[in-house]
């Protein structure tokens, strides 16, 4: 008779346990796959940036150089092409052309040359530009001191404007054998409209109202 009960009593533990031993395995599998999703969220965000600078520090996809300064070495007697596309996206009312669609420069010669804007809408506009080189092996030697591409372009009503390149071929290129036969180079530019401008800093703001209260 005092069996029977301590069997039922057993059995009942028994039942008690193995929910909590599943809620507990539960908990487990959510927290990592929840810890997966973060990391891949995260990794697609770091991506970007990433892919950004690496083709910055090698050229790569024909992105071009930033460079500070003339190079330290003269320009060489070899000369070469540099042919200028200009683009607009959908969306952007601009008219957007180089003023020269093709000049001969000596590598290592510091160049500037301009494209013209004009924004053919009735209202304010912003653009920003994307940029390469071609062949897109060459992004690595194509070294820009000055480029309108480095921000946002916000254009009024009609307004045109002249936007500057300021370019140089480094020497770099004349010792690099895949590029002995090379004579032309495009620098190709885009603009694609900026469909929310980034507003003033409030600071900023009530500072250029003091200044016209005064």
């Amino acid at each position: 008779m005092e069996n029977g009960p301590q069997i039922r009593e057993s059995v009942t533990e028994g039942d008690k346990a193995a929910p909590r031993r599943t809620l507990s395995r539960d908990a487990v599998v959510a927290s990592i796959c929840g810890f997966v999703v973060v990391f891949m969220v995260g990794a697609s965000y770091a991506a970007v940036p990433f892919y950004d600078w690496f083709c910055r520090a090698t050229g790569f996809n024909g992105t071009t150089q930033v460079a500070t300064s003339a190079p330290a070495e003269g320009p060489l007697a070899r000369k070469i092409s540099v042919r200028f596309d200009a683009n607009v996206g959908p969306g952007l009312p601009w008219k957007f052309e180089p003023e020269q669609n093709e000049i001969e420069v000596r590598i290592g010669e510091v160049v500037t040359v301009f494209y013209t804007v004009t924004n053919q809408a009735a209202r304010t506009t912003t653009g920003v530009a994307a940029y390469n080189v071609a062949p897109l092996t060459v992004g690595a030697y194509f070294q820009k001191i000055n480029c309108f591409c480095f921000s946002e372009q916000t254009m009024g009503p009609g307004e045109k404007r002249e936007m500057p390149v300021v370019f140089y071929v480094d020497p770099a290129l004349a010792k690099d054998s895949e590029n002995d036969g090379l004579n032309t180079i495009t620098l190709s530019y885009t603009f694609y409209p900026v469909r929310e401008v980034a507003p003033k800093p409030v600071a900023a703001g009530e500072s250029d109202k003091r200044k016209g209260n005064l």
